[in-house]
């Protein structure tokens, strides 16, 4: 009896955590028949592809390296660093600025499209008879996120709406979890700079015990900010790469000219993109070349949304945050910038 009670539990455990929304962000650019499809199929063997491919792997991968390690080096160089600094130290103040206007222009456009933080989450589906209540409360916050206007009260209101996303939707809401970053972000820094609760409003009007959590908790906003995109990145590709790769592989097939123009097969232009996504994603989780991490990102989003025609809504925080990560630069715990402390260096890139 009890052996089957624990079964049935681990049971229900385990539908809960399979994601209830079967779409990621490749959702975007295939028709739902061709999500059907794509979802109804067996994964394909990843790790075939790889043996397959190995002398391309082999390649590739030395010459990823070699881009990485001059970076590195090119950030460890005193010339370089006093070349960039004197601009690069005036932008991080502009970070949360950027992030908070990013994130609110993201539940703007949730709102007026009916859908939470993109297409394939229509507010019907995850809140059902709720639904109009939460797109009224994505409208308003996005509005006080912008302004500026008590934009901690906003960010308990969002992570409230998250929750009870994630109890319907299960583990699927991993991919936005770049979303939680930035609202920890914007629960502990508050509007910091032009905003209506700028942070010099907070030392005049905050109380004390206020004060001294936020003082307590600046360190982590960065980090938190950090951590939470790296993992929306990773999962979303772990999701529509990996665990349901034929997703990707019919964005590969549909759009035959890609696969060409690099001169791969389909199969392993897949493997590759997830190999480099989940690299990525790791150097955001750590933060290791982080100024470089965020450009290269946001050079081949652009290159996504320009060439797939995309709608740039589901975008705004994907484009915001990595300009505000451009514009910060290493937060204290980040693993490069505890190493080149240790040395009185500051990483540039």
């Amino acid at each position: 009896m009890f052996t089957s009670r624990v079964i049935a539990a681990v049971g229900a455990a385990t539908a809960w955590m399979i994601p209830k929304t079967t779409a990621a962000h490749e959702v975007y650019v295939l028709t739902p028949q061709q999500i059907s499809e794509a979802l109804s199929r067996p994964a394909f063997s990843e790790w075939q592809t790889l043996i397959t491919n190995l002398d391309q792997v082999l390649l590739w991968g030395c010459i990823a390296a070699i881009v990485v390690l001059s970076v590195f080096f090119i950030l460890i160089s005193r010339s370089v660093e006093r070349f960039f600094d004197p601009f690069l130290s005036k932008l991080p103040p502009y970070a949360p600025l950027i992030s908070r206007v990013s994130i609110g222009l993201g539940l703007l456009s949730a709102a007026y499209h009916s859908a939470l933080f993109g297409p394939e989450l229509p507010l019907v589906l995850v809140f059902g008879s709720l639904a109009p209540l939460i797109q009224a409360l994505l409208g308003i916050t996005g509005i006080m996120c912008i302004a500026g206007f008590f934009v901690r009260i906003a960010s308990l209101i969002l992570l409230a709406i998250f929750a009870g996303a994630f109890y319907s939707q299960g583990i699927y809401m991993l991919t936005y979890a770049n979303y939680v970053g930035e609202l920890f972000l914007l629960l502990i820094l508050g509007a910091h700079v032009l905003g209506y609760h700028h942070k010099a409003h907070d030392y005049i009007h905050a109380p004390g015990w206020l004060l001294k959590i936020k003082h307590t908790l600046v360190p982590y906003a960065f980090p938190l900010l950090r951590i939470g995109f790296g993992v929306s990145l990773l999962f979303a590709s772990l999701y529509a790469k990996i665990v349901y790769n034929n997703l990707a592989l019919a964005v590969a097939e549909t759009y035959p000219a890609i696969p060409a123009f690099f001169g791969f097969e389909p199969h392993f232009l897949v493997l590759g993109a997830a190999i480099i996504e989940i690299v990525l994603a790791l150097f955001f989780i750590l933060g290791i070349e982080i100024r470089f991490a965020a450009l290269f990102l946001e050079f081949w989003l652009g290159l996504s949304l320009w060439y797939f025609g995309e709608a740039v809504w589901p975008h705004f925080i994907l484009i915001g945050i990595p300009i505000a990560f451009l514009c910060y630069g290493y937060d204290k715990k980040s693993l490069e910038g505890l190493f080149m402390k240790r040395y009185g260096r500051h990483p540039v890139l």
